[in-house]
């Protein structure tokens, strides 16, 4: 069982949270209230392993909450799941390592997704007990990516990322079907990936090597990698070594 707090300020949305959760059954429902006060004092008492968390409340907001859980609970936090009907605090959210992001008013199915994403999530950490170096070496890089695109929240997960290309003070991240713009450095993104499977072939490039074809070498020491769909992607020759690190382990 999964015991599960519920913080929420608006009686009818805690009440709807409520029943849709009674019906999950490996949902344990160990209180709910209606203030940030409340929810610290609740987690610190009941040590729930999830959180429904809404973000705007009279007293404090969902983010000062899980700050002074973090400053004060000691032991492993609950997993959170912000509940809003505000789409602008996203980012935000999973720069602190939310589990999800509900926006009202949300579906059952949408609710059951984060559910799934919290069973996901304990399940990895039951096996880490299991392959504890993997595991923790898994969880230093991002799996999954929020930013907003064309008026959407979008939640993308990095193995559907094809290629990485800098634009000045942008990436512009590439996937099968479209790509997205985001103000962020290159650098820095190169960094959030996991290097066995991301690699950067040139200062504007990253590519996700599960989707690569070939490397062509060129007349001038450079080299072009070929993706699966026949993109090419320049390789310059200061990072051409990497590829052939590669290819020796």
């Amino acid at each position: 069982m999964i015991r599960t707090a519920l913080a929420d300020d608006e009686v009818l949305a805690r009440q709807k949270l409520r029943l849709l959760l009674r019906e999950v059954e490996d949902i344990d429902i160990v209180g709910e209230c209606a203030t940030a006060a409340e929810a610290i004092q609740l987690v610190s008492l009941s040590r729930p392993e999830l959180l429904f968390l809404d973000i705007r409340m009279p007293d404090m907001d969902g983010f000062d909450v899980v700050h002074a859980l973090s400053a004060n609970v000691s032991g492993c936090l609950p997993h959170i799941v912000f509940i809003t009907a505000y789409d602008k605090y996203a980012v935000r959210a999973f720069e602190i390592h939310a589990i999800d992001y509900l926006l009202k008013p949300f579906t059952p199915e949408r609710l059951m997704s984060a559910v799934q994403r919290v069973r996901d999530l304990l399940a990895s950490k039951q096996a880490e007990t299991i392959e504890p170096i993997a595991a923790q070496q898994s969880s230093l890089y991002t799996t999954r990516m929020v930013f907003k695109s064309r008026g959407r929240i979008l939640f993308l997960p990095v193995e559907d990322i094809r290629w990485i290309e800098a634009e000045e003070n942008y990436v512009r991240v590439c996937t099968g079907g479209e790509s997205h713009l985001l103000r962020e450095a290159i650098g820095h993104m190169e960094t959030r990936l996991d290097p066995e499977t991301f690699l950067r072939v040139h200062r504007s490039f990253i590519v996700n090597l599960r989707y690569v074809k070939e490397v062509k070498s060129e007349p001038d020491g450079d080299a072009t990698v070929v993706m699966v769909t026949g993109e090419k992607i320049a390789m310059s020759r200061s990072y051409r070594s990497r590829i052939q690190k590669l290819m020796k382990t």
